[in-house]
């Protein structure tokens, strides 16, 4: 496809030209005539067929690329037509979690802030705990593949490109467990993964912390996190200053940490949940719609800073309208945050992913919340990958530009012009976690592709919650289905190697347990020596073409620090399956009287499964999923 622009196009070239690969057109003086004009604020696309002319009419630079996009979708035809579109919301876009493991290379990140140009989101917010220099502290951020500054100004200037803002999102109080396990800098330690608040070099530290994630970026926002920081006060704090309520100890940091961002013009912004839990009887409950924020505890919180209301898994519209009233109180301007549930699994949760975010951005749009994210956690060292959220992040970009929810053929289309794959393609990741005996859409998080892969043979742990659900066969068909699905000349065929070679390792484990407990008790032994020597090493065979894929995918993605974990509970798949074979066959051929892990009764794993109708089961944590046993102890936690 040949362009000609013409207009305006001084802040626009240097996105044009870095699109034009990604959607295949050049510039040419006998290229369609581009009219690019001003608007007062609504994105206006169309081609006039019988003139042989375009336009886009466009508010903010991030219109045009959306519109840039349009035209080359809708134009190819060669039909006339006419899009107009108004912004439902001021700012929205992805937060990516760059902490947990996988911090995505330049290039990475370049790609998906193409995909987000011409989706038309309009910001991006880098989940950063200590994955970025800090100047005369050597430890933050050490052997985790952080961020230097000259990397945050080129993801900056490459966002600008097409009118998309860059900001930090830091943690100046808790979750900063990676930095603080270092014993070199233990004074700057009140719990595992707490500040010590109120100590002088702790303030100094924050100070520190917000000139250097500010300052690559042309954004005077800032995220200066505070959630989940129950264990504050809890530690040394406690020892210095005796019994404090959270609540005081929280916003007299809080007051440090904006006197720091008022100074340097800066716009903070924080999550809200310790003060909805404060505000709650138990102290725990940031979803208690039946209690409201105290008057005299709303006063004393600042109000120059945003409070981010962050909810992934309510499906009812009115959690979200009680939430958000409840928030109200505050008198702080809100955000909110969603999520595309691509944390702790090898998946994307889409069947809960996709209607949590229809109802939650419907109700945004309804209660006039301006500013909305999509968040992407990486929690327990992220097997899944943001690309693989893509359709999620499309869904939030078609209700930025719808006033009620998006018609999914036509957000269908758009995922498939933007990305290269099918709606449909992108849906088979819900289905390594949509299993049988699941709540409709996975509504409660099961997790069986992680927890399946990683427990042992010989343990069993997970078994009891999964008998007689046929998980071998489900995962045998969906390999099949995958690969029937797979378009090799696509640009993100790749991102389906991983899961097809899961569900190659899959379909001959995930009831492996049963069928080596089931034969034990019986005492078939001629068919624990047929496992011992055919399906556990085929099993083994499996996870190392798995883990090859795997390996491939990240080292192409994400920064090489990180991958070691991954690569390390592969070797202990590998080599517990070797164990497993060795226990077997001293048994069948008499060198051992009995197997001591096949002796155990199995019992249920979790309470949060099928059994009480709430799927087949959680876990967060590999540790749990892999053993029952010490992994680590800590004789000190604080």
């Amino acid at each position: 496809m040949k362009l000609h622009f013409e207009g305006d196009l001084t802040t626009l070239l240097p996105g044009i030209r870095a699109l034009s690969e990604e959607l295949k057109f050049t510039e040419a003086e006998d290229g369609i005539i581009v009219r690019v004009e001003p608007s007062d604020g609504e994105l206006d696309v169309g081609l006039e067929q019988e003139q042989g002319q375009a336009y886009i009419r466009y508010g903010q630079r991030h219109h045009f690329f959306r519109g840039l996009g349009l035209l080359v979708q809708h134009g190819s035809s060669g039909e006339s037509f006419n899009i107009r579109e108004q912004q439902q919301f001021d700012t929205i876009g992805p937060m990516f979690d760059l902490s947990r493991n996988a911090v995505l290379t330049l290039d990475s990140f370049k790609f998906m802030l193409r995909k987000m140009a011409l989706m038309g989101l309009n910001t991006v917010m880098l989940y950063l705990e200590d994955t970025y220099e800090i100047s005369g502290e050597p430890y933050f951020g050490y052997m985790r593949g952080r961020y230097s500054q000259a990397e945050l100004q080129a993801i900056d200037d490459y966002a600008d490109k097409f009118g998309i803002e860059a900001f930090p999102s830091i943690q100046t109080l808790a979750h900063l467990e990676e930095f603080l396990k270092w014993e070199p800098v233990g004074f700057y330690k009140d719990t595992k993964g707490a500040l010590l608040v109120g100590d002088d070099k702790v303030e100094h530290l924050v100070e520190k912390m917000i000139d250097s994630a500010s300052a690559p970026f042309r954004s005077r926002k800032i995220h200066v996190g505070m959630d989940e920081a129950e264990e504050l006060g809890r530690g040394k704090y406690l020892d210095r200053n005796g019994y404090q309520s959270r609540f005081d100890i929280m916003t007299g940091h809080l007051e440090k940490v904006l006197e720091i961002t008022r100074r340097r013009g800066l716009k903070p912004m924080m999550w809200s949940d310790m003060f909805m839990k404060l505000a709650s009887a138990d102290g725990t409950d940031q979803y208690n719609t039946n209690e409201q924020i105290p008057e005299e505890m709303a006063k004393r919180i600042p109000k120059d800073i945003d409070m981010v209301y962050w909810d992934y898994s309510h499906t009812d519209a009115d959690d979200y309208e009680k939430l958000i009233a409840k928030h109200r109180p505050l008198g702080c301007n809100l955000v909110f945050a969603g999520a595309v549930w691509v944390f702790n699994t090898f998946g994307v949760n889409y069947g809960l992913s996709l209607n949590a975010t229809d109802t939650a951005l419907t109700v945004c749009k309804k209660e006039g919340i301006r500013e909305v994210y999509a968040t992407m956690w990486g929690d327990d060292g992220m097997e899944s990958n943001p690309f693989a959220a893509l359709l999620g992040l499309q869904l939030y970009a078609e209700h930025a530009y719808t006033e009620g929810k998006p018609n999914w053929e036509q957000l269908a289309e758009r995922v498939k012009f933007c990305t290269g794959t099918s709606a449909d393609a992108f849906l088979k990741f819900k289905d390594l976690d949509e299993t049988p005996g699941q709540e409709p859409n996975n509504r409660k998080q099961s997790n069986p592709s992680k927890f399946l892969l990683y427990q042992d043979v010989l343990l069993g742990m997970f078994d009891k919650q999964i008998e007689g659900l046929e998980l071998n066969a489900h995962y045998q068909q969906l390999e099949q289905t995958i690969k029937n699905t797979r378009v090799p000349v696509a640009e993100l065929d790749y991102l389906f190697e991983v899961p097809e070679k899961l569900c190659g390792v899959l379909k001959l484990k995930s009831e492996i347990g049963i069928e080596l407990k089931r034969a034990y008790d019986a005492k078939d032994v001629e068919s624990l020596r047929r496992i011992a020597t055919e399906v556990l090493p085929q099993i083994s065979d499996a996870v190392k073409a798995l883990r090859a894929a795997h390996r491939t995918q990240w080292l192409g993605m994400f920064k090489a620090f990180g991958w070691e974990v991954i690569d390390i509970r592969y070797g202990g798949v590998i080599n517990r399956l070797d164990t497993a074979s060795m226990r077997l066959l001293d048994y069948v051929e008499g060198r051992i009287e009995s197997i001591e892990e096949l002796e155990q009764e199995r019992l249920i794993y979790s309470s949060s499964n099928r059994f009480n109708n709430r799927g087949i089961g959680w876990c967060s944590f590999y540790y749990r999923m892999a053993s029952p046993n010490v992994f680590f102890h800590v004789m000190n936690p604080f």
